[in-house]
């Protein structure tokens, strides 16, 4: 009896050596759990001092800040630079966008001879461009008086930019002036300020202020952008122009002093023009980690610099931003839902004279003009 009896205890001593084992691993996780959570709290204590008292770290806090404040989740930056200071940041804001627009300006463009033997330049041309964490597209129309301004083909619903494309046949097409979207849900068919299209006033959302900041092109292809009445837009002749600000460039120079006054890193748009004539729009991607975060107003306007641009200004950005060439979407846009429903976009045609665009407001006033009704 006695040899069947050693299994038996050998069976014991087994299972007490894997129960102790067990606990051993047990204390070995809690151990390495304990470490992590300390080594966490030892760096975000680190963190925490590098965030609020150098600095790098207060830059660091200011950039995300304006990078929320070009967002729907605008609110959230006060979690990270307080109320108060947002407050103060986005009056800071629109008081320099105001102050970039004043300057007068003086630039002329001197559009290059054509003859016989020249060959001819093609209408749009399309370049990639990318830098610390940008990417996105620069487009150029040789000739600036066969840009045009579209507006949606139907009331109550603004209208993709490839959908204006297609309907109006354009060759090209980029996202134009800003609107009301509440709640960042916005039907796109309420503009900001004013919207002005073949020379004529489409669209006066101005109430009781005399002025605007302008984006547009005079009959000749001249780019206007700036501070200006009604009067005075309508004595330079401007054909095709929409509200928004800030302008980036005036008489050659940049206005955005440093990358730290580029409000925030976002997707963008922005229109510049070269002495040549040459119309230059910039569509930067952002918001797609590993492909494109977005750039700062800093980086726009040295884009344009480069590329010879004597004026500039900022254009709709953020999940507005897209750029169309042959019924194709170049870029890549932000926004989940796909290409947004605008208001008003810079269309770009072989024949612009051929080219009927209605006055879809016509009639209307603006009081009365729900943003946020779907149609």
């Amino acid at each position: 009896m006695e040899p069947r009896s050693l299994p038996a205890r050998n069976t014991v001593q087994r299972n007490s050596s894997k129960k102790r084992k067990k606990k051993k691993k047990k204390r070995g996780f809690l151990r390495f759990v304990f470490r992590m959570f300390m080594t966490l709290m030892v760096l975000g204590a680190i963190g925490a001092v590098w965030l609020f008292f150098t600095p790098s770290g207060e830059n660091m806090r200011y950039l995300a800040a304006d990078t929320l404040i070009t967002t729907q989740h605008r609110h959230w930056a006060k979690y990270i630079i307080g109320e108060e200071e947002l407050k103060k940041r986005v009056a800071e804001y629109n008081a320099r966008f105001e102050q970039m627009g004043e300057e007068k300006d003086t630039h002329t463009i001197t559009r290059p001879a054509t003859t016989k033997t020249s060959a001819p330049k093609q209408l749009v041309e399309i370049e990639e461009v990318s830098g610390s964490g940008y990417h996105g597209y620069v487009m150029t129309v040789n000739d600036p008086t066969k840009i045009r301004l579209g507006v949606p083909g139907k009331r109550g619903k603004g209208e993709k930019v490839s959908s204006m494309v297609k309907r109006l046949g354009a060759i090209a097409g980029v996202n134009g002036g800003g609107f009301a979207d509440p709640n960042w849900k916005g039907n796109g068919f309420k503009p900001i300020g004013v919207v002005i299209s073949q020379g004529k006033l489409y669209y006066n959302g101005l109430g009781n202020k005399e002025s605007t900041q302008i984006v547009g092109i005079d009959k000749d292809g001249k780019m206007i952008a700036g501070h200006y009445t009604l009067n005075e837009l309508s004595k330079m002749k401007v054909q095709e122009a929409v509200t928004f600000q800030p302008r980036l460039i005036v008489n050659g120079k940049g206005l955005i002093r440093n990358a730290k006054e580029g409000w925030g890193i976002a997707p963008r748009t922005a229109m510049g023009q070269r002495a040549d004539g040459a119309i230059l729009f910039v569509v930067i991607d952002g918001r797609q980690p590993g492909y494109s975060i977005g750039a700062n107003l800093y980086d726009m306007q040295n884009i344009l610099l480069e590329r010879g641009a004597v004026i500039a200004a900022n254009l709709d950005g953020g999940s507005s931003s897209v750029l169309v060439k042959d019924n194709e979407i170049v870029n890549k846009p932000s926004s989940e839902y796909g290409e947004r429903y605008l208001p008003t976009a810079f269309l770009v045609f072989e024949h612009p004279e051929q080219v009927d665009i209605p006055n879809i407001w016509k009639g209307l006033n603006p009081k009365d003009i729900d943003p946020g009704k779907k149609k």
